[in-house]
């Protein structure tokens, strides 16, 4: 998995968390240098709007990209530990 988007909100905002170096390098490529250390500390929310663009233009650049809700993503952490 390369991004993580996190249903956070009823309004489908989402969390944006990259998952791996080629994530994150993409991010870069797609957002303002002083953006850089919120992506790279999960801090970036995107609306459910943006969050569609989002995975199409990652999804045809080749990414793997998985959403969540925050119960089930609070699961996949629980099963690796």
């Amino acid at each position: 998995m390369d991004l993580c988007l996190v249903n956070i909100d009823n309004n489908l905002n989402k969390s944006l968390r990259p998952s791996s170096v080629i994530g994150m390098l993409w991010l870069q490529t797609h957002f303002p240098n002083d953006k850089w250390e919120a992506l790279s500390n999960n801090e970036v929310i995107i609306s459910k709007e943006n969050s569609e663009l989002l995975v199409k233009d990652a999804t045809s650049a080749g990414l793997n990209i998985k959403s969540f809700s925050g119960v089930s993503m609070l699961d996949v952490f629980q099963k690796k530990n």
